[in-house]
């Protein structure tokens, strides 16, 4: 029997608002689409806290047992500055800022996002497609709309006809917002604007001569509309009706709204079964985004290099601190934060590490079979991690008390303790084993006091006995003694 038949795991649907009991549309199967990055920049942190999320959500499908067939887009083309059709494309203005082909704007940005994911140790998705890889399928797509009645075409541009769809569907249901409210909060639509409603967005859109990024089509040399894109994608790789459809919590409306409308224009059935959102990261009290500057690459939290944080951070201890935070709850990034979640992950490491040689008994005098289904039932309510960790921090206790003798545990129910803490913790939460990164640290601070006691030693023997003082007193102030002697000098941590 698989896991996932004895399990009984509920979700979060943002089109329902409730928790439901997840059930797939083919047993033992499960199709997921998740909204990838827009390569024109580096990813920020807020961006990678979405993945790590979703990463959680298919890291515990799989340990469940099921076949997951994870599809993550990346969008090359398309994604212009403003949600209303207007501005310039994200990846051609960059592209000329920096006076490079689109394309190399969109492989540098896409290495950058695959190597901070693989930092934080992501498992790659099942399918990766592009925008740009799937332009004659978005034709396609359009041409289907247009025909069933949902698209109008204008000066070589085709749009998508909400009030229209509004008549037998119902727009801005996932988003809770009604149409009426809509047009009643929309301003004009401009003299020059080839909409017929201000609500109406780009299927296609006609590119203007400087445009760089173009492909001919039945209506004109143009580009397809963002949200185009992962209707063509999800449908193309999971079907026309699949299980999971997971993004950012400001994905919502329009882009998740419009994906929903397409899919029924063009189908006729409601494409996805559950939506599910992440939310967002904050710093500074506010929304972390590159459009405000108000934001904090990976990078410069593993180097330190930043004006936030006291000291770096590795990408262990970034990945424990967003797991310690529900995915559909806010979570404000701060140095008191991850100096927190630094020091609660190196005693779970500690922790675990020292399972083998506890004392072990002919019996157990604590549960463990109810301690390992709790932490089951905190991954079944919608993927609560944060339950997930207070739980493994549960576990810390009775190793403690097994330490000092205050619990017993029999040698079979320790190697049931290891097995159930190491599947949560790296296969599931996807923490990696602390014991490797600790031994580089010391690495590096050996590496570090060997020069320094190789810059005190050229001081003494140039006689500059006051910077030799100075960095033997230094060192001693920070923990770390010096001493003397025949063979050199050595060094130990008080």
């Amino acid at each position: 029997m698989a896991l996932y038949q004895e399990q009984s795991l509920k979700l979060y649907n943002s089109m329902s608002g409730e928790k439901e009991i997840f059930t797939p549309i083919n047993e033992g199967n499960v199709g997921m689409y998740v909204c990838g990055p827009t390569v024109y920049s580096n990813v920020h942190l807020g961006n990678c806290r979405t993945f790590i999320s979703f990463d959680l959500v298919f890291r515990y499908l799989k340990h469940l047992g099921y076949k997951v067939r994870y599809v993550r887009n990346i969008t090359d083309a398309g994604h212009l500055e403003n949600d209303a059709d207007s501005g310039e494309d994200r990846i051609s203005k960059k592209a000329r800022l920096e006076q490079i082909e689109p394309m190399e704007v969109v492989q540098k940005y896409t290495v950058d996002f695959h190597n901070i994911l693989n930092k934080f140790n992501n498992f790659p998705p099942s399918i990766e497609p592009t925008a740009t890889g799937h332009i004659v399928e978005q034709i396609e797509i359009i041409k289907t709309i247009l025909e069933n009645g949902f698209a109008y075409e204008a000066n070589g541009s085709v749009y998508f006809d909400v009030i229209k769809f509004n008549k037998e569907h119902a727009y801005g249901r996932l988003s809770g917002r009604a149409i009426e409210d809509m047009i009643a909060n929309t301003r004009e639509l401009a003299a020059q604007s080839d909409k017929r409603n201000p609500q109406d967005f780009a299927l296609w859109k006609k590119a203007e001569p400087q445009h760089i990024m173009r492909w001919p089509s039945p209506w004109s040399d143009g580009f397809p509309g963002w949200h185009l894109e992962c209707t063509v994608m999800s449908t193309k790789y999971l079907g026309e009706e699949f299980d999971i459809h997971g993004g950012g919590m400001d994905l919502k409306f329009p882009h998740h709204e419009c994906e929903i409308a397409q899919g029924e224009a063009a189908t006729g059935k409601s494409p996805v079964n559950y939506w599910l959102h992440a939310n967002m990261l904050t710093l500074n009290g506010k929304k972390m985004a590159k459009s405000t500057g108000n934001f904090i690459l990976p990078e410069q939290i593993f180097t330190g290099e930043n004006d936030i944080l006291t000291k770096a951070f590795s990408p262990n201890v970034v990945r424990f601190f967003i797991l310690q935070a529900h995915y559909r709850s806010i979570l404000d990034f701060s140095s008191e934060a991850l100096l927190g979640s630094e020091k609660g992950f190196n005693r779970l490491m500690e922790a675990y590490h020292s399972i083998d040689d506890l004392p072990f008994s002919g019996k157990t005098d604590f549960d463990l079979n109810a301690w390992k289904q709790s932490c089951y039932d905190a991954m079944n309510d919608d993927f609560n991690s944060p339950i997930v960790i207070a739980k493994l921090f549960d576990a810390v206790k009775t190793i403690n008390g097994i330490k000092d003798g205050t619990v017993q545990i029999s040698e079979e129910d320790k190697t049931e303790l290891k097995d159930t803490m190491k599947a949560f913790m790296f296969d599931i939460l996807g923490l990696l084993d602390g014991a490797s990164e600790k031994e580089n640290d010391e690495d590096k601070l050996a590496g570090t006091v060997e020069l320094l006691i190789k810059l005190r030693a050229e001081a003494r023997s140039n006689k500059n006995f006051a910077l030799s003082d100075q960095i033997r007193d230094q060192l001693l102030e920070l923990g770390i003694q010096l001493k003397d002697g025949k063979e050199g000098t050595s060094f130990s941590l008080k």
